[in-house]
């Protein structure tokens, strides 16, 4: 798979997260990529979903994407 088709698909998981409700809580970055957290908000949980995800992200482009919506997740609540 291309660097952006594997952007792409990371970028996709991130956004079907989002409109599922969920917010970011939390990232680890290491040598190997970033490990973001998602959480479901209480008013937001329904029967059946999990209440918290968690995704490794691996291209460079992607983890830019997810900084951005952190920002303006950041902005939105501050």
């Amino acid at each position: 798979m291309s660097d952006y088709q594997e952007y792409l698909a990371e970028r996709d998981e991130i956004d079907y997260l989002i409109q599922q409700g969920y917010v970011i809580k939390g990232v680890t970055e290491n040598l190997s990529g970033a490990f973001v957290e998602f959480e479901l908000p209480a008013s937001s949980m329904s029967r059946g979903q999990q209440q918290y995800e968690r995704l490794h992200i691996k291209t460079a482009d992607a983890r830019k994407y997810f900084s951005v919506l952190l920002l303006k997740q950041a902005q939105k609540t501050g």
